[in-house]
């Protein structure tokens, strides 16, 4: 299903039907490890707004309710059965079992009519409840192991992979959110194209009501460039630190701020020290919503240098708040920004491309503001989160007709 008969599905469906969705999801806010988290919570939130009752479960960590309703939506936490275990995988079996307990214990009162899925880590849950309640399985596919690691490598890659094909393949249908997306499951996974439909991320502009100076004095009077994301390799923050060693070798006066926590946080830092170029980038950590967007709306320049990118939120952070925003051409990345027009594209991995765009930028400051100003536009017309939860209905309606036109076809 293309982005063509998405729009006139839109414009036809008047989503008449009050669904009852259940949503499994590992990481729902104020639980946030990485972007998936805000695109089930802006979901949520905007499937409620449509009429529809929506219940989330996910995991908890003790220090959240157990229950509670937030912006309508009904929020479930639970507790994997083997919560003190420092394997991952086997944290990941107990927060299924968990999930799985929980959903059929809500179903006991909730008649759903689907249960939507985010990503392999609900996986095993997320087919026991199809089963179990007899509905059809939605998933979305945020991101593969293949693509993270270009390719599969070792047996922990190996074991998540084959939980994505086990997923994938037992879901009625499969939503992603990018056509680069698209093209990864038709190539590892022969995935049937009419079983999936490209969905975009979702956005809305937040106001900014911290003063960044205040929490960072040490980029007060400072004009910055500023990236944000997990700190993981496939982000390509070592370009960053690559790009701001060549400026310090040609005497470039440019300072990156990078917030986001992850593995590879202590490390990088490391290696700025290393490097002697601490008055050159700053690895700030964790940042909140509300932080990250003050650290962009007083930045110069907005860089997302991902090696590997499935569709790129945090892209569109940068861009609906105006920012001039350079992305590498990765991905989904590369499917959001008009090069020249709407952002600017680098090389993936290459700090000349990198410092190129950004001295392009800086040396014409109202063509910066043109481009910051072309993104905020294209952002809000293309990925309203009530656009993007209308057409996560039309999927879910859909899914429900096929699977009720096959249960009367094998009737007969």
């Amino acid at each position: 299903m293309d982005d063509k008969v998405i729009n006139e599905m839109t414009e036809k469906h008047s989503y008449d039907w009050q669904l009852k969705i259940l949503i499994l999801t590992w990481e729902y806010p104020p639980n946030v490890v990485g972007g998936l988290s805000r695109h089930v919570y802006g979901l949520s939130i905007h499937l409620t707004q449509l009429g529809h009752e929506v219940h989330v479960v996910t995991a908890g960590n003790g220090g959240h309710p157990a229950y509670e309703v937030i912006n309508g939506v009904h929020v479930h936490r639970v507790t994997p059965l083997n919560n003190q275990d420092d394997n991952f995988l086997s944290w990941i079996a107990g927060l299924n079992l968990a999930m799985s307990f929980k959903g059929e214990k809500i179903a006991d009162d909730i008649k759903f009519d689907i249960v939507h899925a985010h990503d392999w880590l609900v996986g095993t849950s997320a087919i026991t409840l199809k089963e179990v309640l007899s509905i059809p399985l939605l998933s979305t596919i945020h991101a593969t192991e293949h693509g993270r690691n270009n390719g599969i490598h070792t047996d922990m890659q190996r074991f998540i992979h084959e939980k994505e094909l086990q997923l994938i393949t037992e879901s009625d249908q499969v939503i992603v959110c990018s056509n680069y997306m698209r093209e990864e499951l038709l190539t590892n996974f022969h995935l049937s194209d009419k079983k999936m439909t490209t969905i975009p991320n979702g956005i809305e502009q937040d106001d900014v009501k911290v003063d960044p100076n205040e929490i960072y004095p040490f980029i007060k009077n400072r004009k910055y460039i500023f990236s944000v994301g997990r700190i993981v390799k496939e982000k390509g923050f070592e370009t960053i630190i690559e790009a701001a060693e060549a400026a310090k070798e040609s005497g470039m006066d440019i300072y990156f701020v990078i917030a986001g926590k992850g593995p590879m946080l202590e490390r990088y830092r490391k290696m700025v020290t290393e490097k002697q170029l601490d008055h050159y980038v700053a690895f700030i950590g964790y940042v909140s919503d509300e932080q990250r967007n003050a650290l962009l709306v007083n930045s110069e320049i907005a860089v997302f240098p991902s090696l590997y990118e499935p569709f790129g939120i945090v892209a569109l952070e940068a861009m609906i708040l105006a920012k001039p925003t350079i992305v590498s051409e990765t991905g989904g990345l590369k499917g959001i920004v008009l090069h020249g027009q709407t952002g600017l594209l680098m090389v993936p991995g290459d700090a000349d491309s990198l410092l190129n765009n950004i001295d392009f930028l800086l040396q014409d400051p109202h063509r910066a503001k043109e481009i910051g100003i072309k993104g905020m536009q294209i952002v809000k017309s293309l990925y309203g989160w009530k656009r993007i939860a209308s057409q996560t209905v039309i999927v879910m309606e859909d899914t429900l007709l096929n699977k009720r036109a096959n249960m009367n076809e094998k009737a007969r």
